[in-house]
């Protein structure tokens, strides 16, 4: 497995069946010009396997963490750590881009999610916070 991030629409298309619904050509487009929005795309062999993707988002008064804002992989990839190594790409990604902590939510009923965040470091919260600080 490789993870690569997404440089180009191209890359995002040749994923779309990641996605819960087909990239639109210009959010896709919006999403890769901003440089606090990642996209990180996972490959077995050739074909796209998995993604996860990250904003950062910046408060005065605390600074800059990582939002996972989505974790997919495919049904054919799963039970492999795909998701685990997607949100764990992230995590490095957000240490290197100085971010003071990485977090996301869940439903408390999602067992698998909070399994690869737990598996990833994560710190589960009510069931439904998860967060990691740096």
């Amino acid at each position: 497995m490789k993870i690569r991030r997404a440089a180009s629409t191209d890359d995002v298309f040749a994923a779309a069946h990641l996605f819960d619904a087909p990239p639109r050509p210009d959010a896709t487009a919006r999403f890769l010009a901003q440089d606090h929005s990642h996209l990180l795309i996972a490959y077995i062999g050739d074909q796209p396997a998995g993604f996860v993707s990250g904003v950062e988002t910046t408060h005065p008064d605390k600074g800059t963490e990582m939002f996972l804002y989505e974790l997919g992989v495919d049904d054919a990839f799963l039970r492999r750590g795909i998701g685990t190594a997607l949100v764990e790409a992230l995590k490095a990604l957000a240490v290197e881009r100085a971010c003071y902590a990485m977090w996301t939510g869940t439903a408390a009923d999602d067992t698998a999610a909070q399994a690869t965040y737990r598996k990833a470091g994560g710190s589960i919260d009510d069931g439904a916070f998860v967060s990691w600080q740096f």
